[in-house]
């Protein structure tokens, strides 16, 4: 006879435990002598070390936490000045060094006078500084965040996958 021509029975009643000294589980089913496990209904809950001080409170904790949310960036009315008569987006914004990367999400806030004309191209932009740009004779198009482009790497796993 092989291990797989074994025919188990599936219907095989659960054991009765705590049924006395002759159910086969002896006089306290497994349950050892007396204490807070061995009594029915008993339960601890996760972490519990019988009144010593558990592990996840005897460890030291780090302070704060860190943010995954990628932070807006911040322009003034006022450094918009240097460019007057000329369009503004995300790619000139950040030639200029104005802005730390095209890809983040910018907006314009006031912040000091606009002198002349500017055609501003921006993410995002507060009620109040799209009228100082209106004001000085320029216009404010809202556009849509530049994404990343894809790296190199991560093409070639979607298109092996």
């Amino acid at each position: 006879m092989k291990y797989n021509d074994l025919k188990t029975n599936t219907n095989k009643k659960p054991k009765r435990v705590g049924r006395g000294i002759a159910s086969g589980q002896g006089k306290t089913a497994g349950r050892g002598t007396k204490g807070q496990m061995s009594r029915t209904g008993a339960t601890k809950r996760p972490g519990f070390e019988g009144g010593q001080n558990p592990l996840m409170q005897r460890l030291p904790k780090l302070r704060g936490f860190r943010s995954f949310k990628t932070k807006t960036l911040v322009i003034y009315t006022g450094q918009l000045n240097q460019f007057i008569g000329k369009s503004v987006d995300t790619i000139t914004r950040a030639k200029s060094g104005l802005i730390s990367s095209p890809y983040q999400p910018t907006k314009l806030i006031v912040k000091g006078e606009i002198t002349g004309k500017v055609t501003v191209k921006i993410p995002g932009a507060s009620d109040a500084a799209i009228k100082a740009i209106q004001a000085a004779g320029g216009t404010f198009e809202s556009v849509t965040r530049l994404s990343r482009p894809a790296s190199p790497h991560t093409k070639n796993k979607t298109a092996s996958a």
